[in-house]
């Protein structure tokens, strides 16, 4: 049998060897001695490697030696021949890449991370938007008016109101729907093409919220806002990922988190500052600035490099996902985990609908992570507090300008610890900041919601050491948050799709995330009114459950390459009767042609 394979790469693991023609087809082989491939070869333990312009061929009936004059007519072995980089990689799992921090991944995550600074800041902005007079007697006249004139009204029940909290949760339900469509915009055209279209969305809807002058304006403003959050959420985290190296992922990824927490101590800083000018005219100032960092994002975007997955992924341009990896990493031998990415790059091309794929069995673990892990950041209760925090401690009796530097002081807290957090999560590990992180939040909520129901009541005020004492809980709760949930939520989910469902799994992730902040958003005020502060019980109880979930189902993350990370799922005690021991395995069994 003859054979002439123009091999573009070849790589070798798991006892099958994997062959990529420059016609894009995919052979993959048993290396067991005497089996006949697919095309009729007897295959004798053949492992190829390149010198020079010569191409070699080794079995185990000969020693390693070049291919002689008439290889393409030889037959019995697998021939190779060089038609571009063919490189040869045995893998080895738990190999570390090579690579170092370079200042290029550094400029470009820092720019791509700045979409969490936007993030950050309309979290932070609504809940003093709520708060400010004028603004409430600009948009919402009955409901600033309730708040001034009803003195019978329950402490709990001064702002709740349908339309008020319309305006904050409209920004997650456009968020959501966008979500969906930014999952095949990021497949197919790359990550960077997903920032730029969420970048220019964000500033059109900057612009036209501090241009409104009725509520349908706000509204849409609020509504464009949200789309383009939709299309960076889906995008940054997975663009830090696979920029950063496995042992130095955590801390690229809490950058996204440490720019959601400049944001929102931004915000914060913002409308302590607009409620004090005069003439009412302070919150076109907080809405409009989010333009400043949009456009950052957005001017930004065009410069910045493709991911090395992506430009497998969509380009199969593997020369330059070469050339960009060596650059990244700042060292030229990258051969190890180029192979590992185009190996992930044919995997995915096999995926036609990677949704209907998401349900497959052995996705199992990134289904159920990808619906809780948002399900549960937004169940910790935190967005009540950026949402609301100004409202809460009016609730409180505090008055408005001092409730909003109260808040500033709350983000400088928050910043603080999503800092320390990136410096120890590579350390640490994911699950002990989870563990840690949900002990301190469900200790706090208790106290607080103890607190608020022993001494507050429907028409009284906490008495000056009680309200000191609920402001220091606050900060100890928003420090545990900071440590664990608010970064590990984004950073656990985004590493551990494999490249095939990826794009679909993130969209999902985004999508839980945006769905229950709008209900959080859409239902605390009444939440509160209802239950007054049995919330704080209601949120301490999710805290235990989900501390809980992290300590028998999350398997720990760090340091595994994101390209192997399918490996921890076959391993761990619940996950391993959905999940093959050996995926990889599972997939040689298959060729994809």
């Amino acid at each position: 049998m003859e054979t002439d394979l123009k091999v573009s790469h070849l790589t070798v693991q798991n006892g099958h060897i994997l062959l990529i023609t420059t016609e894009e087809k995919v052979y993959r082989y048993n290396l067991t001695l005497g089996d006949r491939t697919n095309n009729g070869l007897r295959v004798e333990e053949v492992f190829g490697q390149r010198c020079g312009e010569l191409d070699y061929f080794y079995s185990k009936t000969s020693s390693l030696r070049p291919c002689p004059p008439d290889a393409a007519k030889l037959s019995g072995h697998i021939l190779l021949k060089k038609a571009m980089a063919v490189g040869l990689a045995i893998q080895s799992e738990g190999a570390e890449y090579a690579g170092k921090i370079t200042w290029f991944v550094v400029l470009s995550c820092m720019v791509a991370a700045t979409g969490g600074i936007i993030f950050g800041y309309d979290l932070g902005i609504s809940g003093g938007l709520t708060s400010m007079e004028s603004f409430l007697k600009e948009f919402f006249p009955q409901e600033y008016k309730k708040m001034k004139e009803d003195t019978k009204t329950s402490n709990y029940c001064k702002f709740d109101s349908q339309l008020l909290t319309l305006f904050t949760s409209s920004l997650y339900v456009a968020g959501l729907i966008s979500s969906f469509f930014a999952s095949p915009v990021t497949r197919t055209f790359g990550r960077k093409i997903s920032i730029l279209i969420g970048g220019t969305a964000l500033v059109a809807g900057a612009v036209l919220g501090g241009a409104s002058y009725n509520i349908y304006m706000l509204l849409f403003g609020r509504v464009l806002l949200g789309v383009g959050l939709g299309f960076t959420n889906q995008a940054i985290p997975l663009y830090l990922s696979e920029m950063a190296l496995p042992k130095y992922r955590g801390a690229f990824n809490m950058g996204f988190q440490i720019c959601v927490s400049f944001g929102f101590m931004l915000a914060t800083l913002i409308n302590y500052c607009a409620v004090k000018i005069k003439g009412g005219w302070g919150w076109r100032i907080s809405l409009s600035m989010a333009v400043a960092p949009a456009a950052i994002l957005t001017i930004g975007a065009f410069f910045l490099p493709e991911t090395p997955n992506s430009l497998i992924q969509h380009g199969n341009n593997h020369e330059k996902a070469k050339r960009m990896l060596q650059r990244i990493r700042g060292v030229d031998d990258v051969q190890v985990e180029l192979d590992d990415l185009i190996k992930a790059s044919y995997a995915s091309k096999s995926v036609k609908h990677p949704f209907k794929n998401l349900l497959q069995r052995k996705y199992r673990p990134q289904l159920v992570m990808s619906i809780a892990i948002p399900f549960f950041l937004q169940a910790t209760g935190i967005n009540v507090m950026g949402f609301y925090a100004p409202v809460i401690f009016q609730t409180i009796g505090l008055a408005e300008s001092l409730s909003l530097l109260l808040t500033v002081l709350i983000s400088f807290v928050g910043l603080g610890s999503t800092m320390g957090s990136s410096l120890v999560v590579d350390k640490l590990g994911r699950r002990a900041l989870f563990h840690l992180g949900g002990i301190q939040m469900f200790i706090t909520q208790i106290l607080i919601g103890g607190i608020m129901a022993a001494k507050l009541g429907d028409h009284g005020e906490l008495s000056k050491g009680y309200g000191i004492l609920v402001l220091i809980l606050i900060c100890v709760y928003v420090s545990g948050f900071c440590l664990s949930w608010g970064p590990l939520g984004w950073v656990v989910p985004s590493e551990i799709f494999p490249l095939e469902i990826r794009s679909a799994a993130q969209s999902i992730n985004i999508a839980t995330s945006l769905l229950f902040t709008f209900v959080i958003a859409q239902g605390f005020l009444a939440m509160l009114c209802e239950m007054k502060s049995g919330i704080f019980f209601f949120f301490g109880g999710w805290m235990a459950l989900m501390t809980g979930f992290v300590y028998f189902f999350l398997p720990e993350t760090k340091n595994i390459p994101i390209e192997k990370m399918e490996k921890i799922w076959g391993e761990h005690t619940f996950w391993k009767r959905f999940v093959p021991c050996n995926q990889d395995n599972e997939k040689s069994k298959t060729e994809v042609a």
